[in-house]
């Protein structure tokens, strides 16, 4: 299947150079290209796309907000966010906004096709540590949770625990060894929590524990 890329940069040169790339592969092929986020929207409304690579600081309408309104289109293309800092504020706004991962645009080639393979395939493109990270730097400045029903009520006792390590970056490997569980069983766990919290991956069960206090950030 031919996978069908969209670049969204503010600069020319930079969407040159993605395009390079990504042209040169036998399974990609670029849709098309916009220079800011209203452009982009514009444009996807008559383009097909699967994967939409999105800078989040440019004019007119930035990354962050463009990324919020294409993920609640029907069936919407997935979204990588490129940013220039690791921890970057916006970045992660862009997940919360539900991008399904963000890459570091002076990243080698080889680690953005990868990228966007894997998020393509319907999975995460930063692992769960990373985001933590991320989580840790931006926590001070998250809304305090409101008061109200119990956001895990729907998890069983197990799937809390999962849940928990899920937010602190473990692996299913690490998750299976604490709990003393086959790494399918954690894998099931894992689908499910996703399924009762209404979550797109295991990115979003991490920022979905830090938005609701479940876990405290890194001294």
């Amino acid at each position: 299947m031919t996978i069908r890329v969209f670049c969204v940069d503010d600069q020319a040169m930079v969407r040159s150079g993605l395009v390079m790339v990504i042209e040169a592969q036998d399974d990609m092929v670029v849709a098309g290209e916009a220079g800011d986020g209203q452009e982009a929207l514009d444009r996807l409304t008559a383009t097909r796309a699967d994967v939409v690579l999105m800078d989040v600081r440019m004019p007119r309408l930035d990354g962050v907000e463009a990324t919020r309104r294409l993920t609640a289109w029907p069936n919407p293309p997935k979204v990588l966010v490129l940013t220039t800092f690791d921890l970057d504020e916006y970045a992660f706004a862009a997940l919360q906004g539900g991008a399904s991962g963000f890459l570091i645009k002076d990243a080698p080639a080889d680690d953005l096709l990868s990228a966007i393979r894997t998020v393509h395939r319907g999975d995460a493109v930063l692992a769960p540590s990373t985001t933590r990270r991320l989580l840790d730097h931006v926590a001070p400045d998250l809304p305090t949770p409101q008061t109200g029903p119990d956001p895990l009520a729907a998890l069983t006792a197990r799937e809390r625990e999962v849940l928990l390590l899920m937010a602190r970056g473990a692996a299913n490997a690490e998750i299976a060894r604490e709990l003393l569980l086959s790494e399918g069983t954690v894998k099931t766990h894992v689908g499910r929590i996703l399924g009762k919290l209404g979550l797109r991956d295991r990115v979003h069960a991490v920022i979905f524990a830090y938005q609701h206090r479940l876990v405290r950030p890194a001294p």
